[in-house]
């Protein structure tokens, strides 16, 4: 695997990260945030974020960006780590130019949602806006020795090609009746995929977003310490990419012969 394919598939792996813009109040200083995230159908980070936030009034300021994305918090040094920088734009409802246009703006909120449920009452409030970190360049770290600068249009592949967006626009429309039918009928093959896949033994399983490359399930599972039971996220990588309904059913299917002995 290629160093920007391995970037990607890392990027797809974490939902939160550090924002980085240029101070307004102290020109010349950097401004550091956490700033959970996704990302939109194009592999593109998506941040929700309030016109009143030190942030917000930086990037209207200049849109040029940082985003530090990392996995675990045990040895940061040790564990791979990637660096986005590029521009923050922001996206309108009525958009109906950029990648997540007009008709694209309710799957985002849906697809947001599901990874971040308890950002539902930011909807009600009219100061808060989806913006788009369009990546300009990546620093990834994958561990000693194996890092280097990937450019954006690199990390996306053929993703800007007008077939890719029109591919990735039609999943993404089909999203959330893939995930319905999953977390509803199939909510067993994704406990199995669970301890296939992860060797992790899941008391629940639910899928909340399958893209080109894979899927994301959040599991819950009890722990060995307490009898706690723990809840994370964990990605699921296809063999090759899909691009609509049909095309997952596939893969899907495939994992589930995988899993069956």
């Amino acid at each position: 695997m290629g160093l920007a394919s391995e970037a990607l598939q890392f990027l797809r792996s974490t939902q939160s990260g550090v924002l980085s813009t240029f101070s307004t109040k102290f020109p010349g200083y950097p401004f550091g945030s956490v700033a959970p995230f996704v990302l939109d159908h194009s592999g593109q980070p998506v941040i929700l974020i309030s016109t009143i936030a030190e942030h917000t009034k930086n990037i209207i300021a200049n849109p040029k960006v940082s985003l530090l994305a990392f996995a675990g918090d045990d040895d940061l040094q040790a564990n791979a780590r990637l660096t986005i920088i590029g521009e923050a734009v922001k996206i309108d409802k009525e958009d109906n130019v950029q990648r997540v246009g007009a008709l694209a703006y309710a799957n985002l909120r849906t697809r947001y949602l599901r990874y971040f449920p308890q950002a539902a009452s930011y909807f009600e409030m009219h100061d808060f806006h989806f913006y788009r970190i369009e990546i300009a360049q990546v620093r990834y770290i994958a561990g000693f020795g194996k890092m280097g600068w990937v450019e954006g249009k690199e990390l996306s592949g053929d993703s800007l090609s007008e077939n890719r967006l029109s591919a990735d626009s039609q999943l993404a429309n089909q999203e959330t009746s893939i995930i319905e039918h999953m977390n509803a009928d199939h909510a067993e093959s994704l406990i199995a995929y669970c301890k296939h896949f992860h060797g992790i033994n899941a008391m629940h399983a639910q899928m909340l977003g399958i893209d080109t490359d894979g899927f994301d399930v959040k599991v819950s599972m009890q722990t060995e310490i307490q009898a706690e039971t723990q809840t994370k996220i964990i990605r699921f990588n296809f063999d090759h990419p899909i691009h609509d309904a049909q095309s997952a059913r596939l893969a899907l299917v495939g994992m589930s012969k995988a899993v069956t002995p």
